[in-house]
């Protein structure tokens, strides 16, 4: 394990991740759980896909919010931010990759980690 803070659970990370995602619905979560899988750099890691520029960098901003908020913690890296097809936001233990559709599907990371188990969150737009 990689554990930038052993008092935070790289669960309770994961979960703040997702609700910031959902906070911008964003569409088709995936929480790919590597913690299981040889050599794996993460414990999780998050895939989500925004409709435009602007949205997908709401997305990453809430992400950083919300788990500011629930833990204190601020990303270790970041990148994408400016070209905004493909964000990135690195907690170490958790990766969030907030994607356009178009680089979603090339490169397709889903498929890469098929070892992990993968689980789908159930998007909620009721207000």
């Amino acid at each position: 394990m990689h554990k930038k803070n052993g008092a935070i659970p790289s669960s309770q990370l994961k979960d703040l991740v997702v609700k910031g995602m959902l906070e911008k619905k964003a569409w088709e979560i995936r929480v790919l759980d590597l913690r299981e899988v040889k050599n794996a750099i993460a414990d999780y890691f998050i895939v989500c896909s925004g409709s435009s520029d602007t949205q997908i960098e709401a997305i990453a901003d809430s992400l950083e919010d919300e788990v500011y908020k629930g833990i204190g913690e601020h990303p270790w890296q970041k990148e994408g931010k400016q070209i905004k097809e493909w964000i990135l936001v690195d907690y170490v233990d958790v990766v969030a990759h907030v994607f356009s559709k178009s680089k979603r599907e090339f490169y397709s990371l889903e498929d890469l980690w098929g070892d992990a188990e993968i689980t789908e969150v159930e998007e909620s737009f009721a207000n």
